[in-house]
């Protein structure tokens, strides 16, 4: 498990540094998850060879997502110490979170839409193959 998360550490170390040695707009966690693709990519070639490689990294990532709820109490406890904020731009806030939101769900059905007809699959035919079965 310590092997595994300093991989997930040093991933995002590494975004971190690049984003701001290079001066990017783009924030450091997602560059390190980017550096963390490329490195699973490459894992799954070495684990052809090895197949042991990466087991512990798997299940530190199940680990994580089950506790995933624990890493939102920081920023809760940082917008109770900013109720004044809040109370000062809640309108707006909300307003942000439901455009935000509502552009977020667009995106992702355009994306399955373009991703299914690249790929040859369609959901009528999904539910066709499901009746049949």
């Amino acid at each position: 498990m310590i092997p595994s998360l300093t991989i997930i550490l040093l991933c995002q170390l590494l975004g971190e540094a690049v984003t701001r040695g290079l001066g990017w707009l783009v924030p450091g966690p997602v560059l390190g998850m980017v550096f963390l693709l490329i490195f699973l990519g490459l894992r799954d070639r070495i684990r052809a060879k090895l197949p042991e490689f990466g087991k512990t990294l798997d299940s530190t990532g199940k680990g994580l997502l089950a506790h995933l709820s624990l890493l939102f109490i920081p920023a809760s406890v940082g917008v109770v110490q900013r109720l004044d904020v809040v109370a000062q731009y809640g309108l707006g806030l909300v307003v942000a979170l439901v455009v935000s939101t509502f552009v977020t769900l667009v995106v992702t059905v355009v994306t399955f839409v373009v991703v299914s007809r690249l790929s040859g699959s369609s959901i009528e035919t999904e539910r066709q193959g499901a009746t049949h079965d």
